[in-house]
Order: structure tokens, then sequence, then C-alpha cells
């Protein structure tokens, strides 16, 4: 049987959401136009147009919005765009931020 004492812990208690990160791309002079749209279709699981639009927006606005993820994911996603640009010899470079 539940008293008054159980009723007001459990109206304590609420549900936080995870912060969502912003994964986004950084506009560099030397990485290739089909190296980003490559990384965006194969880390980022983008179709072409959708990959396009985001490599022309890192090159008309220095960066570009690649996905929202948990903390976690998006942690995982800079560290592959990291790796995959290090081992093609580019520059390229991705960072995260809270949305």
């Amino acid at each position: 049987m539940a008293t008054n004492t159980d009723l007001e812990i459990i109206d304590e208690i609420s549900l936080k959401y995870p912060k969502k990160y912003k994964v986004l791309i950084l506009n560099d002079d030397y990485t290739s136009m089909e190296f980003v749209i490559d990384v965006l279709m194969s880390i980022f699981h983008k179709s072409y147009q959708e990959a396009e639009a985001v490599m022309f927006e890192v090159h008309k606005k220095e960066r570009g919005v690649c996905g929202i993820y948990s903390y976690e994911i998006a942690e995982t996603k800079v560290m592959q765009v990291h790796k995959r640009a290090r081992d093609s010899g580019f520059p390229l470079r991705a960072e995260m931020e809270e949305e």
C-alpha cells in the first residue's frame, strides 16, 4: 500500500533526455570535394544529393552539419572522419557541439 511519503518521492522523479550533439565538417583549402562527399556518404549515410548539399554548405559557410547524435555516437563519427582523412592524406577536420 502506497503512503503519502511514497507518492511525494515519485513526484520528484523526472526524466531527462540525453543531450544531442551536432557533428560538423570544417572547410579547408586542400581536401577534395569528392573526398568530402565520400565521407558524408560512408560515415554519415547520406545520399549523393544530401552529401553534395552538405559539401557545398561547408564550402560556402566554412562548416556544415553532418548529423545530430548522442554524445558517444557524435564522438565516434568525429574520430572516424579524422582517421579516414589522415589515412587518405587530407587535413579534413570535424568537430561536435551541443545542439
